[in-house]
């Protein structure tokens, strides 16, 4: 339930951006910390190569643990609908 909740909250959080808060982010400067050093990207250099392949590191790595405990997964289950 508490996992509902975060996406929930998550995707509220979405839903109050306006197109001008994120419109020209692409150029953006990014500051994180990694491994404790600040790393600087433009916002499309964040994107493409730290939160997606971060995001899908997690995807498939809770992926493989439900199937390794016995949940019934697929590739459908992992890639979605391709219908919409």
């Amino acid at each position: 339930m508490e996992l509902i909740i975060r996406v929930e909250r998550a995707l509220d959080y979405v839903a109050s951006l306006s197109a001008t808060q994120i419109d020209g982010s692409e150029a953006r400067e990014i500051v994180r910390p990694i491994r404790g050093e600040p790393h600087r990207f433009t916002g499309m250099n964040y994107l493409l190569h730290f939160a997606l392949p971060n995001f899908y590191f997690h995807v498939t790595t809770a992926y493989a643990i439900l199937r390794h405990n016995g949940v019934e997964l697929g590739k459908a289950d992992f890639i979605g609908g391709l219908d919409q």
